[in-house]
Formats: C-alpha cells, structure tokens, sequence
C-alpha cells in the first residue's frame, strides 16, 4: 500500500577511513528501522568503487519519517556522521506518481 508514501533516496558519502564504520552504524539499525510502524522499506545499498552508501526509505508520511530521525539510535548516527562524512547526506524526497 504506497498510495500515499514518501520515498527517500539518500547518498551518504563517508570519508575513505570511516567507510565501514559508516555502513556498520546504518546495518546496525537496519531491524527497529523497520520494526517502527510507519516505516515500509529500509534499504541500503552501496557503490563499492565510489565508497558510497545509499539508503532507499519508504515511509507511510512525513510524519513517520520525522518521528524516525527523532530516535535515539537514528540520532546517535546522524551524531557519528558529524565526523565520518566527507559530504552532507543527499537527501531526494519523492512521491508516487499515479496514473490519470
């Protein structure tokens, strides 16, 4: 049921020597990401020659996946990505589209 759900794309781009912890900290989180009620997909992938994460989210609103940044075990990864990142996470907000 994706009617009405947002779809998050986002790269994350850590530095060389915080690649692994980078990745390590999100699969760390992969379960009560998905466990949580208004998340429907929580997927994340990686582009080994570029040393790039990328996080496909599908969340049933906003709101949902507002009350995701505010758990403490997302928060303690946006906190490490203070550090890890060579660049700010890209972040693409998208919909659906539906047929007319």
């Amino acid at each position: 049921m994706s009617g009405n759900s947002l779809f998050i794309f986002a790269r994350i781009s850590p530095k060389n020597e915080h690649f692994e912890d980078a990745k390590q900290a999100i699969i760390n989180i992969l379960h009560q990401t998905r466990e949580e009620p208004g998340c429907r997909q929580f997927e994340l992938h990686e582009n080994e020659v570029e040393k790039s994460l990328f996080l496909y989210e599908e969340w049933a609103n906003e709101s949902a996946l507002e009350e995701h940044y505010q758990k403490p075990y997302t928060s303690a990864v946006f906190e490490s990505y203070k550090e890890w990142l060579a660049a700010s996470v890209e972040i693409t907000k998208m919909k659906k589209c539906t047929a007319a």
